[in-house]
């Protein structure tokens, strides 16, 4: 071969496309483990090797990505939704792993939001954790797209949006059939089920699937609005009991919701699993350390971190958009129980 192997001569010889050698060489998990170790091969038989430096010149790329964290009520000072902390090390990881470097910030609600980041050449891509209102959201999403800017979120799948997502429904299923399995007939749901929080509606929409296929009802009243605190969980069970209404279990649309209403339900004098089993969603730390421990859906947040990086340095790199969703994972522990 005459000069300086390129990729496109690895894809010839290995009989797949250019994106693939992209891909193989950053060892993603999009492309099989035998057509990485095979690009791999050709590669070093032909002593290709990638200037990064000389791709940044000539795309007047960063190679840094920025990671634009949501700032959520919290209970401390530090604005950050628990279940972040764990995939921000995810991230972080995945993007060294990529020799990418990572610029930190929170989300900014200007109309330039994006102009300090892709273009003024900060990084090359952003990723979004966290998102409040939906609906009040789309429009700065909008924003990106005509913008061309590069970027992913963490959040339900949107057609026309790049995301990385768990199945919310079939995790809101798992845990209603994880209840009704022992005995539960009803079973309460403490988040806020609308299209403002799609996440927790489709949460809500796999526990109502799981309790029609079971042939019981669907009861609006033992349905409670909340936002993913511990405040809002505590006062929205408050508000449960207060009503009236009976119930012999409750999932939270969130580990934090569901820690709320522990503490709420002990308050009012109920022992959990005996009087109530509770199941919540997510899996953060503190749930395996709570009295009881809390049975929960687990996200997989490494998984999660090193796709969202993945799939944003595709879109970087021209490849078509991805949309991945994650399962999610039944974690069974003492705040649930047979009735």
């Amino acid at each position: 071969m005459k000069g300086k192997a390129t990729s496109l001569d690895i894809a010839h010889l290995a009989g797949v496309s250019q994106s693939t050698v992209s891909r193989a060489l950053r060892n993603s998990p999009l492309v099989k483990k035998e057509t990485i170790d095979e690009v791999k091969r050709i590669a070093k038989e032909l002593n290709y090797k990638v200037d990064k430096h000389a791709s940044s010149l000539r795309t007047q790329t960063s190679n840094t990505l920025a990671l634009l964290i949501f700032a959520d009520p919290t209970s401390d000072n530090s604005l950050i939704n628990p279940f972040f902390l764990s995939m921000l090390g995810s991230i972080t990881q995945a993007t060294a792993k990529k020799e990418y470097d990572l610029l930190l910030s929170f989300q900014q609600h200007s109309d330039d939001w994006h102009a300090d980041f892709e273009d003024s050449h900060k990084a090359d891509g952003i990723i979004l954790l966290g998102y409040g209102d939906a609906v009040a959201f789309e429009p700065k999403l909008k924003q990106l797209e005509e913008q061309g800017t590069h970027y992913v979120r963490w959040g339900p799948q949107l057609a026309e949006h790049p995301s990385v997502c768990c199945d919310n429904k079939d995790g809101g299923f798992q845990a209603a059939t994880h209840l009704l399995n022992q005995g539960h007939k009803r079973i309460a749901f403490i988040g806020d089920a609308s299209v403002h929080c799609p996440e927790f509606f489709d949460r809500y929409q796999g526990y109502a699937e799981a309790l029609i296929k079971s042939g019981l009802p669907i009861e609006p009243k033992l349905q409670a609005d909340a936002i993913s605190t511990e405040q809002s969980g505590y006062e929205a069970t408050l508000a449960l009991l207060d009503s009236g209404q009976e119930f012999t279990a409750l999932f939270g649309a969130s580990d934090l919701i569901a820690i709320g209403a522990i503490k709420a339900l002990k308050d009012r004098g109920k022992h959990i699993p005996t009087d109530v089993s509770v199941v919540g969603f997510d899996d953060i730390q503190i749930a395996q350390f709570m009295n009881p421990p809390l049975t929960t859906i687990r996200q997989d947040t490494h998984k999660a971190g090193e796709m969202l990086v993945e799939v944003l340095i595709d879109k970087i790199q021209g490849n078509q958009q991805q949309q991945v969703m994650l399962s999610p994972e039944l974690v069974t522990r003492n705040s649930s129980k047979n009735i």
